[in-house]
């Protein structure tokens, strides 16, 4: 694999890209950008049309990046087999499940080290005297969880009152 620093304005957005990036999603990608550098190549064919690495292209535009790090896919791909590569790419990493345990101890650490997590796409909303996670009492298998789906901060919010009104340990993650 030979990785090349390219000009983004020679690269070609894919213009049949399933993938869409909000600005959400957009601001998390410069957030890590920012904070770290580009760290892994984009993919792009040989023509320059990006296949992997769309949103990460847009977020370094906006940085005002006017280079990256990009590997292009083997020259005797054919159309197909560039577009099932995009569409894996994508699939694979959000069929992945996060330690929801972890993951909530992970954040908690780098907020502590100084780190602004909301800036890689994370919030953690906690209640304030709680400064860490209480594991130390409970096993995974003696855990239950309940995950609810909200349309928006302010329906999460209220079923937070709620249910901390009803003397139940709540807490949100925002992923």
């Amino acid at each position: 694999m030979k990785i090349e620093t390219l000009q983004i304005k020679d690269l070609t957005p894919d213009p049949e890209n399933a993938r869409q990036h909000d600005e959400k999603n957009l601001k998390a990608i410069q957030g890590s950008l920012n904070q770290f550098g580009q760290r892994k190549p984009i993919v792009i064919t040989e023509a320059g049309v990006i296949v992997a690495g769309n949103g990460t292209v847009e977020a370094a535009k906006r940085l005002g990046w006017t280079k990256i790090d990009a590997v292009k896919v083997p020259g005797d791909w054919t159309p197909e087999q560039i577009k099932a590569f995009a569409l894996a790419d994508n699939r694979t990493a959000e069929l992945a499940n996060w330690d929801k345990e972890i993951l909530a101890t992970q954040l908690l650490d780098l907020e502590e080290a100084g780190f602004k997590i909301a800036d890689f796409g994370f919030l953690q909303k906690q209640d304030s005297d709680q400064k860490e996670l209480d594991t130390d009492s409970i096993s995974y298998e003696d855990k239950f969880e309940v995950v609810i789906e909200c349309k928006d901060e302010f329906e999460q919010q209220d079923f937070l009152e709620r249910f901390t009104n009803e003397g139940l340990k709540v807490r949100a993650i925002i992923v």
